[in-house]
C-alpha cells in the first residue's frame, strides 16, 4: 500500500474569519465551509459533543488544501509556550511558494501577520521567510529565484 495524495492539513483556530481571511490574502481560494457535529465526528476525535466550523481553502493550482477549524464544544486547549518558535515539537510550519515574498508579507501584514526573525537569501535560489498569522499559525514563505 502507498499514499495516493497529501488530502490537507487541518488546523485549529480561535478565530477563522480572520485565519480565512489570512489565507485568502496569500491567494487561498475559499472552497467550503460547514458545520460538523455528530456522533461520527465524536467517535474520530474521541471527544464527546464535538461542534465545530470548518472552512477549507485550496492553493491556486487546486492541488493543496488547508482546512480550518474552529471549536465551539469541547473549549480548545493552547500548546505552551503559546508563540512557540521552529524548535518546538511539533508540526513547525506550512509553507508555500510565493511570487514576492516583500509583497506576501507586507499582503499578511495588514492581517496581523508578524515577520518571524528575517526574510532571507539561500544561496542564489531562494528567498524565505517565516511570517506568524492568527492563531500562532507559522507559514514559511519560499520565492524561487531562477
Amino acid at each position: 500500500m502507498a499514499i495516493q495524495q497529501l488530502h490537507h492539513v487541518s488546523v485549529v483556530v480561535e478565530d477563522l474569519e480572520a485565519a480565512k481571511a489570512f489565507f485568502v490574502e496569500l491567494g487561498m481560494e475559499l472552497e467550503g465551509e460547514a458545520p460538523i457535529k455528530g456522533p461520527w465526528v465524536d467517535r474520530i476525535n474521541a471527544l464527546d459533543g464535538v461542534r465545530v466550523d470548518i472552512a477549507m481553502l485550496r492553493t491556486p493550482d487546486g492541488h493543496g488544501r488547508l482546512e480550518l477549524t474552529k471549536f465551539h464544544h469541547p473549549e480548545v486547549i493552547s500548546p505552551e509556550p503559546k508563540n512557540a518558535l521552529g524548535n518546538t515539537l511539533g508540526l513547525r510550519s506550512i509553507m508555500f511558494a510565493v511570487d514576492d515574498v516583500d509583497a506576501a508579507v507586507a499582503g499578511l501584514r495588514a492581517h496581523g501577520g508578524e515577520l518571524i526573525g528575517e526574510v532571507e537569501q539561500y544561496e542564489d535560489i531562494y528567498r524565505l521567510c517565516y511570517v506568524r498569522g492568527p492563531g500562532e499559525i507559522i507559514v514559511a514563505l519560499s520565492e524561487e529565484l531562477r
